[in-house]
C-alpha cells in the first residue's frame, strides 16, 4: 500500500496525483492510478496532509507524478511517497531527489479540473529514503459538529479552538431493530493497537443520524484473503503517516463482502470517526475497499454495506430509506457545487455518499449510483417478489390445478441475507414458513379454489406480498358421460382398414385437460373433442381404450370393443338378374351388378352398425335401402370419378341386435346399373 503525503495538513495538491507500480510477479508496470489528492477526513491534529492510500499488491518499483491540469499553483512542501508493508506494519517514506517537468499528450482523467495535454511534475528515482520514523501522535481531541473546516476549498485546517473533550463515559449500546451481520474485529484483522493508544471519542449527541459511504480509491484486484492486509495498510497510513489517532472509518467492507471493525470504541457504540469532514459528529462511515469510479461494486460488498448500515441505524430508530438533517461543522461545498455556511442545517439521504457532503469523487460514480439500491435493501421491504411457478400443478391460463400437495416457487431481488423469512399464505392464512434463503415452500390444499400468496418478511420487519395465484385443488376424477362407442362411417373399405368413428364425451368438476386414446393407437384430443375417425381390421376384435385427464392430474378410463365383419355379396339372398364381375379392385375379387328394376339383395346379421359397400362411376344408377323391412333411403351411386369398395351408406343403432338390410335396384333412366361389393357390419 502507498500514498503521497506532504507537510501541511491544510495544503492542497493542484492537479492529479498519480502512481504506477511494478509487479513483483510479472515485472510489468501497472497503469497509472489516480489518488484522491485530498484525504478530506478532517481528523483534528493531523500531522501531515495526504492522498487516500492505494493498495497495489506486492511491488518492487514505483513512480509518482503530479499532473497540473493547467494549474499554476505550487506543489506543497514536504512531498513524500509513503509505502506500507501491511504484514509488518512498517512504513517507509521516500522524498523525491529532484523534480522534472515533462510534456505529455496523455489526457487527464475525466474528473480532472481541466483538459489534456498539460505539463506534469514527476518524481525521479530517489537517491536515498527519508526517515521511516512515524510522526508524533498529537494528543488533541475530536472536533465538535459545529467547528469543522470548509470542504470546498483547500484541505481543511484544524485549530485548537475546535476541540472538545471526549464523552467522559462510554455511551450506551442500544439494541437494534435489525440483526447484526458478522464483523471481523480489530484483533481479527491484526490491528497493532500500540500505534494508536489514544482513547476513542464518541458522538456528542450519542446518536448516529446517517451513514456516509466511501470507497478507498485503490486497486480492485486484491483477493478475499488480502482483505485484512488492505485494512492494516489503511490503518498504518492513517495513523503513522497522516498522524490521525486511529483509522478514519467506522467500518470497512471488502469486495467479497467481509465487514471489518474500523475505529475503536465498540461497533455497537456511537464512535466518532474521521471520514466526513464537517459531519463526523452525527454520522458513521462505511468504506468499500477499492475504486468504484467506473467498475461496478460487487453485490457481496453492496449487501454487506446495506446490512451493517441497517444494523447501525436500527440502534437509533433511523429509517435507512429516509432523509435526515445534519448541522454543518463548518462552511463547505459538495462535489456538485452546492455550498453552505458553518452551522447550516442540511438535508441528506440517511445513507449518502461522501461527495454529498464534501468536494470529492468518493465513493465513485459506479458505487454512488447504487446507493438507492443499498437504501432499499437496508430499509425494506423485500423487492422483486413474485411467484414463479407451482410445482405439482398444471397452469391453464392464469389458474393452477393440483390434486392437493403443491410446492410454490418464488424469487426476489433483495438478497437473502436481508430477508428474515418467507411465509406461504393460503386464503390469507399461513400454511408454511421458510427461511430467508428459501425459494420455495410446500403446502397441502383442501379441495376447492384457493388464493395463494407469498409474504416476505424483511429483517426490518417490513413485509411484501406477491400477487395472488389461483390454485384449484381437485381430487375428483373425470367422468365419461358418454362411454366410448364405435360406428361404421363412409369411405374406402379394405380387409385391413374398415372406416369407423370412435365417439365419447368426458367432463370434469373443475377443468378437463384432455382425453387420450391409448390403444390400438395413441392419440390425444382436447376437452371439447367428442369423436375421431379411425380404421380397423376386419374380422378382428379391437379394444379402443381411452383415458380422460383433468388439469389436476386425476384420470378416468373407459373402453369400447368392436369387430368389423365383411359380408360378401354372394352371401345375400338374390331376386332378379345379377351379374358376377371379377377384379382385384373388388372385395374378395368379385362383385354383383344389375340393371334390372326391382332386382334385390338381402343380408341378415347381428350387430349395431352397418355400411353398404359399392363400386361407383359416372354411369352408376340408384338403389332403395330397406332396414328391417322399412324403406329408409334412396342412394345415388353416380360419381364423377370411379370408386371401388366405397362405403356409401351407413346405419348405427344404440345396441346390438339382429337386422335385415335389403338393396333394391331403382332402374334409373339412362343409368340403371348398380354394382354392389357387399355389406359390412360391426359386432
Amino acid at each position: 500500500m502507498l500514498g503521497v503525503t506532504w507537510t501541511d495538513p491544510a495544503a492542497h495538491v493542484p492537479g492529479a496525483v498519480e502512481v504506477r507500480t511494478r509487479s513483483v510477479g510479472s515485472g510489468q508496470w501497472s497503469r497509472w492510478l489516480r489518488l484522491d489528492g485530498d484525504s478530506g477526513q478532517g481528523e483534528n491534529g493531523a500531522a501531515r496532509g495526504g492522498t487516500e492510500p492505494a493498495w497495489v499488491g506486492p511491488s518492487d518499483g514505483v513512480e509518482a507524478r503530479v499532473r497540473s491540469g493547467g494549474s499554476t499553483s505550487e506543489l506543497p512542501a514536504g512531498l513524500r511517497l509513503d509505502m506500507v508493508d501491511p504484514g509488518s506494519g512498517k512504513v517507509t517514506g521516500m522524498e523525491p531527489a529532484a523534480f522534472a517537468v515533462e510534456e505529455t499528450d496523455e489526457p487527464l482523467p475525466t474528473d480532472s479540473p481541466s483538459g489534456s495535454g498539460e505539463p506534469t511534475q514527476s518524481t525521479t528515482e530517489p537517491s536515498a529514503p527519508a526517515s521511516s520514523e512515524p510522526p508524533t501522535e498529537p494528543s488533541v481531541s475530536e472536533p465538535p459538529a459545529t467547528s469543522e473546516t470548509p470542504s470546498g476549498s483547500p484541505s481543511p485546517s484544524v485549530s485548537a479552538s475546535e476541540t472538545v473533550s471526549p464523552t467522559p463515559t462510554v455511551p450506551p449500546a442500544p439494541p437494534s431493530t435489525a440483526p447484526q451481520p458478522p464483523v471481523t474485529s480489530r484483533a481479527g484483522w491484526g490491528a497493532d493497537e500500540s500505534i494508536s493508544p489514544e482513547e476513542p471519542g464518541y458522538l456528542p449527541g450519542e446518536k448516529v443520524k446517517a451513514v456516509v459511504v466511501h470507497h478507498t480509491a485503490e486497486s480492485n484486484t486484491y483477493s478475499c484473503e488480502q482483505g485484512p492486509a488492505v485494512v492494516r495498510g489503511i490503518y498504518a497510513y492513517h495513523v503513522e503517516q497522516l498522524g490521525w489517532k486511529d483509522l478514519g472509518y467506522n467500518f470497512l467492507v471488502d469486495r467479497c463482502g467481509q465487514i471489518y471493525e474500523g475505529r475503536k470504541g465498540g461497533i455497537d457504540r456511537p464512535v466518532m470517526g474521521a471520514h466526513a469532514y464537517g459531519f463526523n459528529a452525527e454520522t458513521t462511515g462505511i468504506s468499500v475497499l477499492g475504486t468504484y469510479t467506473d467498475a461496478a461494486p460487487p453485490q457481496a460488498a453492496m449487501v454487506s454495506v446495506a446490512r451493517i448500515a441497517a444494523w447501525k441505524l436500527g440502534q437509533y430508530g433511523v429509517n435507512p430509506a429516509g432523509t435526515t438533517t445534519l448541522t454543518a461543522g463548518d462552511s463547505g461545498r459538495d462535489y456538485f457545487g452546492k455550498s453552505w455556511a458553518k452551522g447550516d442545517r442540511l438535508t441528506f439521504p440517511v445513507i449518502h455518499g461522501h461527495r454529498d457532503g464534501y468536494n470529492t469523487q468518493c465513493p465513485g460514480n459506479a458505487l454512488y449510483s447504487q446507493l438507492g439500491t443499498i437504501r432499499s435493501w437496508a430499509a425494506g421491504p423485500v423487492t422483486g417478489l413474485a411467484i414463479k411457478s407451482v410445482t405439482g400443478s398444471v397452469l391453464s391460463g392464469t389458474t393452477y390445478y393440483a390434486k392437493a400437495a403443491v410446492t410454490v416457487n418464488w424469487s426476489a431481488t433483495t438478497p437473502a441475507s436481508l430477508v428474515s423469512k418467507f411465509e406461504l399464505l393460503v386464503d390469507g392464512n399461513v400454511a408454511a414458513t421458510a427461511a430467508g434463503t428459501a425459494t420455495s415452500a410446500r403446502a397441502t390444499l383442501a379441495v376447492g379454489s384457493h388464493k395463494v400468496t407469498v409474504r416476505a418478511v424483511h429483517q426490518s420487519g417490513m413485509t411484501a406480498t406477491t400477487a395472488a395465484a389461483t390454485v384449484v385443488a381437485d381430487t375428483t376424477v373425470p367422468t365419461f358421460t358418454t362411454k366410448p362407442s364405435l360406428s361404421l362411417r363412409t369411405g374406402a373399405v379394405s380387409s385391413t382398414a374398415v372406416p369407423l368413428t370412435l365417439s365419447w364425451k368426458a367432463t370434469d368438476g373443475a377443468a378437463l385437460k384432455e382425453v387420450r386414446l391409448t390403444a390400438p393407437v395413441a392419440r390425444t384430443y382436447g376437452p371439447t373433442t367428442y369423436s375421431a375417425a379411425h380404421t380397423a381390421k376386419s374380422a378382428v376384435a379391437t379394444a379402443w381404450r381411452m383415458t380422460a385427464y383433468d388439469r389436476a392430474g386425476n384420470t378416468a378410463t373407459a373402453a369400447a370393443t368392436g369387430t368389423p365383419v365383411i359380408l360378401q355379396e354372394s352371401s345375400a339372398a338374390k331376386s332378379g338378374t345379377w351379374t358376377t364381375k371379377s377384379s382385384t379392385s373388388y372385395l374378395g375379387g368379385r362383385s354383383y351388378s344389375s340393371s334390372t328394376r326391382n332386382a334385390s339383395l338381402t343380408w341378415t346379421f347381428t350387430g349395431k352398425s352397418v355400411a353398404w359397400v359399392v363400386s361407383r362411376a359416372s354411369t352408376s344408377g340408384q338403389a332403395y335401402v330397406y332396414v328391417d323391412g322399412v324403406k329408409t333411403a334412396t342412394v345415388d351411386l353416380r360419381s364423377s370419378t370411379t370408386k371401388y369398395r366405397d362405403a356409401i351408406w351407413t346405419k348405427t343403432w344404440t345396441t346390438t341386435a339382429k337386422h335385415t338390410i335389403k338393396i333394391v335396384v331403382v332402374g334409373t333412366s339412362g343409368r340403371p346399373a348398380v354394382t354392389t361389393d357387399g355389406l359390412v357390419h360391426l359386432k
